[in-house]
């Protein structure tokens, strides 16, 4: 990574994002296959669209073309998760609770959940732009994880902040 792409990317890290793990089901035997993402945003209201951002030499990205998919949003509490399918971990999918393993596969445990099928798909440079349609989703609440300065984090309301200034 040169000295401007270091830059640039330290520029990003200061905009605080919520942690995604995105999921799919690949080949006959079902193995599920998933990556952290913190690229995630919603893009219509109607019909009901999201998009996530893929790096184009993942192997998610290759998986994730044509297919339903899921976007799991991790609680505070899921830093380990986000690491193990950040492939920081030897084997990232085995030992993993899930609280649905279907064609949108879920995590448990996780602050939000949506089931995605394909949209659209774009060119992002170094990166793909997955558009997909939600068919279903679910909140069951709790804290999310918030990744911000190349670190996770839990989100704090701003009227703990404004106490721990006195």
């Amino acid at each position: 990574m040169s000295a401007g792409e270091r830059s640039f990317r330290d520029c990003l890290g200061q905009f605080a994002s919520g942690v995604t793990v995105v999921t799919t089901l690949h080949g006959d035997l079902g193995t599920v296959h998933g990556a952290t993402v913190s690229s995630f945003t919603s893009v219509s209201l109607r019909p009901p669209l999201i998009m996530v951002s893929l790096d184009r030499r993942s192997r998610l990205s290759a998986l994730l073309a044509g297919g339903p998919f899921g976007v799991n949003v991790l609680a505070a509490d899921q830093g380990d998760l986000a690491l193990r399918f950040a492939g920081r971990s030897e084997a990232p999918h085995e030992d993993i609770e899930w609280q649905d393993a279907g064609p949108a596969p879920r995590l448990a445990g996780t602050v939000a959940h949506l089931a995605c099928g394909p949209w659209a798909s774009y060119d992002g440079g170094d990166h793909l732009l997955y558009v997909g349609e939600v068919l279903s989703f679910d909140a069951p609440g709790g804290e999310p994880l918030v990744f911000h300065r190349g670190s996770f984090h839990a989100l704090r309301s701003a009227a703990d902040l404004g106490s721990a200034r006195r």
